[in-house]
């Protein structure tokens, strides 16, 4: 689990295969650059009535409206530069980065709504342009939060393989469109895992895992709290501070797993997780919500310590049996030592007397 990105974080893509996914970081000053064999150029957004020197593209608007904007490309190489540009969805990498569909992906969001007059720009060398679009949210819209992307796309011919290259460079658009906001997380598929290791005392390490679901309609991250318990709550064991999770776009959800250390194997072993979901708009700012609980269990059974107790019981065992084993047989042992005492007694006390 890794803190990351802002919402006002931008986005660029390095230079990938073709097909593969954008890989996004966040530049600042709004300005994104791509160099590499003389073709060198940048992205920032355009000052207007949305303000200048925008980190990124940020909206609050209302189903059925529209924004016209702008893109500012500018070419710092010696050479026309020919780009594709197009818009995208963006989502949530397994690694909790933000990243957008790639090209020739459907987009049902912002990558949908968002319209220029051409696919393609050309920059002379040393120009700068502006590349106008407009942002169209449908009237029928679902509330809430979206984000995507708009991006400049350069494909070059590999070296390797005959692999085409694709280099992307792009800005994060986050849009909150208006109407009914309920942010909602849950805590789902929540477990526990406890290792006992190969000490027979020593505490083992118990494992809590769950999954974070975004069932709202807004942007959320999470303050996290774990702890992990034996019956009736002894030998209560904190997780410690954890990482917030990535802000999870609505629908997203992120798995989370939470190693707790020297927990004692006390045979039962219950878990419970608390999140407070942080929702998070355009600017910034955030909001805490009610936290949310979960709750699991599981085995903690200590088997080297019941291999050792079993051992030690064996042998103790084996002792009792062995000594009453060698009682018995000293017992046996003087019982024919008597007998033949008595025995050799009697046969004297029948001898004739000697004359």
């Amino acid at each position: 689990m890794n803190v990351h990105r802002s919402p006002s974080a931008i986005l660029a893509t390095l230079a990938v295969a073709t097909l593969a996914l954008i890989g996004v970081i966040a530049m600042p000053a709004g300005i994104a650059h791509a160099e590499g064999d003389e073709v060198t150029w940048s992205v920032r957004t355009a000052s207007n009535q949305f303000g200048a020197e925008r980190t990124g593209y940020n909206y609050a608007i209302t189903p059925g409206s529209s924004i016209d904007d702008a893109l500012v490309v500018a070419n710092h190489g010696d050479t026309a530069v020919d780009l594709g540009v197009y818009a995208a969805d963006g989502f949530t990498t397994e690694s909790g980065q933000f990243d957008l569909v790639v090209a020739g992906t459907p987009s049902v969001g912002v990558g949908a709504w968002v319209a220029g007059s051409t696919d393609h720009v050309t920059v002379a060398p040393g120009a700068t342009i502006d590349f106008p679009f407009t942002l169209t949210v449908p009237a029928d819209a679902t509330p809430g939060d979206y984000s995507g992307g708009i991006v400049t796309s350069l494909t070059q011919p590999g070296t390797e393989n005959g692999i085409n290259v694709d280099r992307r460079l792009g800005i994060k658009i986050t849009l909150r469109v208006g109407g009914d906001l309920a942010p909602s997380l849950a805590v789902e598929n929540m477990h526990v895992d406890w290792n006992g290791g190969l000490n027979p005392f020593a505490g083992g390490d118990a494992t809590v895992g769950y999954t974070l679901h975004n069932t709202g309609n807004a942007v959320l991250s999470g303050q996290q709290s774990a702890t992990v318990a034996g019956p009736f709550g002894w030998f209560a064991s904190d997780a410690g501070a954890l990482d917030a999770p990535p802000q999870l776009l609505p629908g997203e959800t992120w798995n989370v797993t939470v190693p707790v250390r020297d927990v004692p194997g006390t045979f039962w072993l219950g878990a419970s997780a608390s999140v407070v979901p942080v929702v998070i708009d355009a600017s910034g700012s955030t909001t805490d919500l009610d936290p949310v609980t979960a709750s699991a269990s599981g085995w903690a059974v200590p088997w080297m310590l019941l291999l050792v107790i079993l051992v030690l019981a064996a042998l103790v065992v084996l002792g009792i049996r062995l000594r009453r084993r060698l009682a018995a047989s000293r017992a046996a042992a003087e019982e024919e030592r008597v007998s033949a005492a008595v025995a050799h007694a009697l046969e004297e006390s029948r001898a004739p007397a000697a004359l």
